[in-house]
């Protein structure tokens, strides 16, 4: 494909996908658009490198295209190209690409930075790994790896074999020539983690204080990167990539992580799932929500007021219950590979009363165990001190940031992927969106304790199906070809609510067992680049309590 020509034909006019009208965003666009290709999962237009900004402030401000959920980079033989996936955040059905390519000698782009803010950290990521430049970008570093790296390790000339030297730098103030002439001054730079319980894994978060006050914090990442990416591209479809989505959010967001792929991967090749096995999924998918929501609740406590013996131990007792449940389900306890594309490995444990039975004994429990959490923490003094009017993220920042999950819904944004872009057996049951409008620290508590209610009616609800599911109709997975080669040139993007936010996943086909590229969308991700408008102006420790509430896993924003 040339700068100059579509790579696909277009549509007939009028033609529409997901009630999307791409002849009328065509006419929007009008000169901005030199072509137009067809996607899985929706239309996209090809756009000149040097005219981003433009065709995607008319995508937003005129047809309402207010969440770049994802940005993906890839090198081809003949280009490089940026695709930016653009959705709706009323209704994440209506979606739309935006292509930009760029040739191989100059693979220079304009930045979307200006338009959505998310787009920051996302394109930092496709120069740091693709090798692709952003003009205009604020600040356009390697984000992953060391800036001293030498290549770009996405890109197709990448060497493994070539040393690479990582210098020490020492840190500065990057407020100190701002303040140089006051003699009132009170400045200074400090580091928090890499290697702090309160960071939540491996980050590092370069703070400059002002005072007692958070002038300015930067999350430097990257410390648990491990290729996955790069994996998954040396996997086949149908059966090396499924092990490793347990392995981004391993905390307990395992089967809610091997969906994402599924979805992906089942719609690209038009795979069906059977009824029963939907069911089975989605009741899988909401113990690890549960499971992860625990930990979130029992990790954020003891960041706020240290009480490790009683709420933390409290949540990993309720926690160990439902790790028991998926234990004996998946036969593992946190990597649990148990999908399969499909359906899933295999059926419910035998017997299945006495599976049923300890489920619904977690669930008769799970009312009094959620009020006493509501005593220990969101009725507790010092706890309410702590969240209530901390860490405030208005709904308008939420979006420019692509937050999604509790931290969107805890700022008001009605947005669940379930609910508005449904999957699995979630549109044939009876359960509520949560939101809370506070957009602080304390109503991203909430939202996750009120969640783990309606996981419990969804689960509630699948128990009483797969109860009386006929015995002869039991299909836990569809006939799926032995080996999987999706046309060349086919591409998708699909998500998943995870437990922490949208999930997807981009996939390229080129026509082999293996994906041309394989891209990963972590809400960890997105969410984290909200935490310097969440902090600046407020204290240390409220700084702590926003990361808290952020609830994120190092393994899903590094990958």
């Amino acid at each position: 494909m040339s700068l100059e020509e579509p790579s696909t034909p277009k549509l007939d006019t009028g033609e529409t996908l997901e009630g999307v009208d791409y002849d009328a965003l065509e006419s929007l666009l009008g000169e901005y658009a030199i072509g137009r290709e067809s996607h899985v999962n929706a239309e996209a237009f090809i756009v000149r490198p040097d005219e981003v900004q433009a065709a995607l402030e008319l995508l937003r401000d005129e047809a309402g295209f207010d969440h770049c959920s994802c940005v993906t980079a890839q090198e081809y033989e003949d280009r490089y190209e940026s695709i930016y996936h653009l959705r709706k955040y009323d209704d994440p059905t209506q979606e739309v690409g935006v292509v930009v390519p760029t040739t191989k000698d100059d693979p220079v782009s304009e930045s979307a930075n200006e338009v959505y803010r998310t787009a920051d950290w996302h394109e930092r990521e496709a120069y740091d790994l693709v090798g692709i430049e952003y003009d205009d970008h604020p600040d356009l570093r390697r984000i992953l790896l060391p800036e001293t790296w030498q290549g770009h390790p996405l890109s197709l000339d990448y060497d493994q074999e070539q040393p690479q030297v990582v210098e020490f730098a020492e840190h500065a103030n990057p407020l100190r020539e701002d303040h140089a002439a006051d003699a009132q001054s009170d400045t200074m730079f400090l580091n928090i983690g890499p290697h702090h319980p309160a960071t939540h894994g491996v980050l590092h978060l370069k703070t400059t204080l002002d005072g007692e006050t958070v002038a300015d914090v930067e999350s430097d990442i990257g410390y648990l990167h491990r290729c996955e990416e790069q994996i998954c591209q040396n996997g086949t479809y149908r059966h090396q990539i499924m092990p490793y989505p347990d392995r981004w959010d391993y905390i307990s967001a395992g089967i809610l992580n091997e969906w994402a792929y599924a979805r992906a991967a089942e719609d690209m090749a038009d795979i069906d799932v059977p009824e029963y096995a939907q069911v089975i999924r989605t009741m899988s998918a909401e113990m690890c929500r549960i499971a992860s929501h625990m930990l979130a609740v029992a990790t954020f406590a003891l960041d706020i007021y240290g009480d490790f013996t009683a709420i933390f131990m409290y949540a990993m007792r309720d926690r160990e219950v439902m790790q028991n449940l998926l234990e004996d389900l998946t036969g593992q306890r946190l990597m649990f590979n148990y999908l399969r594309l499909g359906g899933v490995a295999w059926d419910l444990p035998e017997p299945r009363e006495e599976f049923f039975e300890q489920t619904r004994d977690f669930l008769d429990e799970l009312p009094g165990k959620l009020e006493e959490f509501h005593d220990m923490i969101t009725s507790n003094e010092i706890f309410q001190l702590r969240c209530v009017n901390t860490g405030v993220l208005d709904p308008e920042t939420a979006k420019s940031y692509g937050a999604t999950g509790p931290v969107a819904r805890g700022s008001g944004v009605d947005y669940d992927i379930r609910r508005d872009d449904p999957y699995g057996y979630y549109d044939e049951l009876d359960w509520d969106v949560v939101t809370e409008d506070g957009c602080d620290n304390y109503s991203r508590v909430l939202v996750r304790m009120r969640e783990v209610e309606e996981s419990a009616k969804i689960i509630e609800q699948c128990v009483d199906l797969l109860e009386e599911w006929p015995e002869d109709e039991r299909n836990i997975q569809s006939n799926v070809p032995r080996t999987l080669k999706p046309d060349a040139d086919t591409e998708i993007y699909r998500s998943v609510e995870g437990a922490k936010g949208e999930l997807g996943i981009y996939m390229r086909a080129d026509g082999t067992d293996k994906p041309a590229r394989f891209k990963i969308r972590s809400p960890c991700f997105s969410n984290l680049q909200t935490l310097p408008e969440m902090s600046q102006g407020e204290y240390i420790p409220d700084l702590i309590a926003s990361l808290g509430s952020l609830d994120i896993v190092l393994g899903e924003v590094d990958r």
